[in-house]
């Protein structure tokens, strides 16, 4: 019996020495610059009236984006509003079309200076 509680001590001491110590570094903030204004969709029609939604009650360090109408290659699709957490030094601009000569172009919701 006690030769049975040595070998089991003995397998314990050697397996506690394969444990490696995982060592977890701090992850620093990375600043993402704001987003590009202008996505390339053009339409050749107009988005349909805009989306009507309820904006939701304010949220603090949050600013509700509106939905819009997305343009798929064949038809409007409507996107949901989201929120979008505030930028220091920045506005916000919220999506909308945008008419050209070549059609409707989506500008998409961005943080501006």
């Amino acid at each position: 019996m006690v030769l049975r509680y040595a070998a089991l001590l003995a397998v314990v001491v050697m397996a506690s020495g394969c444990v490696q110590e995982r060592v977890v570094h701090e992850r620093r903030v990375v600043e993402r610059p704001p987003p590009t204004q202008y996505v390339e969709v053009v339409a050749p029609q107009p988005p349909p009236e805009r989306i009507v939604e309820v904006e939701p009650m304010g949220r603090p360090g949050y600013v509700w984006s509106r939905g819009y109408w997305h343009w798929d290659g064949r038809r409007y699709v409507a996107v949901h509003g989201h929120w979008e957490p505030v930028r220091a030094g920045y506005r916000y601009v919220h999506p909308h079309w945008e008419q050209r000569n070549d059609g409707w172009h989506l500008r998409v919701g961005a943080w501006v200076n």
